[in-house]
């Protein structure tokens, strides 16, 4: 399946489809040099197909390859990529090519966007979170001052290739992260999208004592079948909206839905005690009208996603006020919040921190 993202010059084809990844020798083409990147918590096998389809076309390949964890999408990381470049004497006419999930395509499109003014960035998301959200839309960024996605660019991809194949060898919770951000889709943009997370089981439960369990463990075909469905239906959504919004000045900002209070979680639990996803998912509740929040927490529930603050963990009043105007959406004095009173539409309404935070 193609989707194709129409931008202008700056348009872009999306490939989903089984074995994708063994296409990225002749998407990137023939005459160049390309910088795979990756972290080491994508598994070796997938690194090595992406190379070794560049190279049997002819492309020659450099790997950079840092620290697994939302820690190393930090300026350190950033500047010792561009250093990677820089000494490998890369040119305008070369390109990177993000393997793995969203902290690699985040930081693999900044320095991209950067390097030389701009050179060519190809994605190949790993994990079902950057296959249905980050991986599309061009948004790049690096962390900073223990705020997300502090400091960035706009850099769309030349193309991004999604292989459903590479998703078994991810841990089932990690999975479910990402369909977070394909149920905030269907929330508000796509009623169809979040009657198959309503009425079918889009992920099997881990069976008993195998907390670990992989998608490989869980999936059948019919499994699959589904998750092809959702990430095509949430890669939909997320194109129409691009298309309409690139750079975020009005409809884009419905894809913030349930990320201004989960990012002050986010933040505030320091980046990494939940996954963005989990995050996301626990503000996504009280942003719902009272009409549907129980079919919104039911079906969070059934992927196995928190609602709320797991017990133990705290976080202040105060803590998550001051994460919120530090988010990017914040104004002078308001955060432009969306809401969803009903199953696939939404409204934006500006709100104060204090009130955002009344709401949980």
């Amino acid at each position: 399946m193609i989707i194709s993202v129409n931008l202008g010059e700056k348009s872009y084809d999306i490939t989903l489809e089984r074995g994708a990844l063994g296409r990225i020798g002749e998407v990137v083409g023939r005459g160049r040099r390309v910088c795979v990147v990756t972290d080491d918590g994508v598994p070796a096998s997938t690194v090595q197909k992406a190379i070794d389809a560049l190279e049997q076309n002819g492309i020659g390949t450099l790997t950079y390859t840092f620290p697994q964890g939302e820690e190393s999408k930090s300026f350190d990381t950033y500047l010792a990529l561009q250093k990677t470049l820089l000494d490998a004497h890369f040119t305008r006419k070369d390109a990177v090519v993000a393997v793995g999930g969203g902290v690699v395509g985040d930081l693999a499109g900044f320095a991209a966007a950067t390097y030389m003014r701009g050179i060519d960035f190809y994605n190949v998301p790993t994990t079902v979170l950057s296959q249905v959200d980050s991986s599309i839309g061009g948004k790049t960024a690096v962390d900073f001052a223990g705020y997300k996605n502090m400091i960035g660019a706009f850099h769309q991809p030349r193309a991004v290739l999604i292989d459903p194949d590479v998703l078994l060898t991810l841990p089932r919770r990690q999975a479910a992260n990402g369909l977070a951000e394909a149920l905030k889709m269907g929330l508000t943009s796509d009623a169809t999208l979040f009657s198959l997370f309503e009425n079918e089981t889009i992920l099997p439960p881990a069976p008993a004592g195998r907390e670990n369990a992989t998608v490989a463990d869980i999936a059948d075909r019919t499994t699959m079948t589904l998750l092809e469905r959702v990430i095509a239906r949430a890669i939909t959504v997320k194109r129409d909206v691009v298309q309409e919004d690139e750079k975020e000045t009005g409809l884009r900002r419905v894809l913030n839905f349930g990320h201004t209070l989960g990012h002050a979680v986010e933040s505030c639990l320091g980046l990494s005690e939940l996954y963005h996803g989990e995050c996301v998912a626990v503000g996504m509740a009280p942003m719902c009208g009272a009409q549907i929040r129980d079919r919104v927490v039911a079906a969070l529930q059934r992927l196995g996603l928190p609602t709320a603050l797991p017990d133990g963990v705290k976080i202040g009043r105060d803590a998550l006020i001051e994460a919120i105007k530090h988010d990017k959406k914040a104004g002078k004095s308001t955060v432009t919040a969306v809401l969803c009173d009903e199953i696939g539409s939404f409204r934006f309404v500006d709100m104060t921190a204090e009130e955002l935070v009344a709401r949980m």
